[in-house]
């Protein structure tokens, strides 16, 4: 379906003019489509993961080795969704201009010969890969057992700038007791 303003009202959630590949640390929460429960179960106050559970929980680790200004902080699977607190490191960006080549000189590096710049992700493409990774995952995991997955997760993420200390720690604290708290969570259904 093509795209049409009078009844696609999609609104950007983001902070206008931020720019989310800088330092700092984010709050995100990324939930499943139709808030099914896909990851596992709260028992006794403790999320049990599931087979999903497990993928989204190793491959929320793996993200440091993926992304050189990713830096693993607190997080939680939960059955339908997941909290985690991204911080991101001050990686820089880097431009390598190849000097110029003029006719008498023979250049004979292919990589001098053109500019090459590094970029530092973003949140949003930190969580695109995350749920690209994890969705591709559990796909193979339905499709070996013959089942159909449908869609995983929901088309966005919620996202928060964690700007201090405090929020911190009250962000932190939250995430740690979610399993505790099920049962009053917004996302309990």
């Amino acid at each position: 379906m093509k795209y049409n303003p009078l009844i696609h009202h999609r609104r950007s959630i983001r902070l206008k003019g931020y720019d989310y590949s800088q330092a700092g640390a984010y709050f995100i929460t990324i939930c499943c489509e139709d808030r099914i429960h896909r990851f596992g179960k709260i028992s006794g106050n403790e999320m049990i993961l599931n087979q999903s559970g497990t993928i989204a929980y190793n491959e929320w680790i793996n993200l440091s080795d993926r992304f050189p200004n990713f830096e693993l902080d607190v997080f939680q699977i939960m059955p339908n969704h997941m909290h985690g607190i991204i911080v991101l490191k001050d990686v820089g960006a880097t431009v390598a201009v190849a000097p110029e080549n003029n006719a008498k000189e023979e250049n004979t590096h292919e990589e001098n010969s053109r500019a090459t710049a590094r970029v530092a992700p973003t949140i949003a493409n930190i969580i695109g890969a995350y749920k690209s990774i994890v969705s591709n995952a559990c796909l193979q995991l339905f499709k070996s057992h013959n089942k159909t997955m449908g869609k995983l997760w929901q088309r966005n993420y919620y996202e928060r700038i964690i700007r201090d200390e405090s929020a911190y720690h009250n962000i932190s604290n939250y995430i740690i007791n979610n399993p505790s708290k099920w049962n009053e969570d917004k996302f309990h259904l």
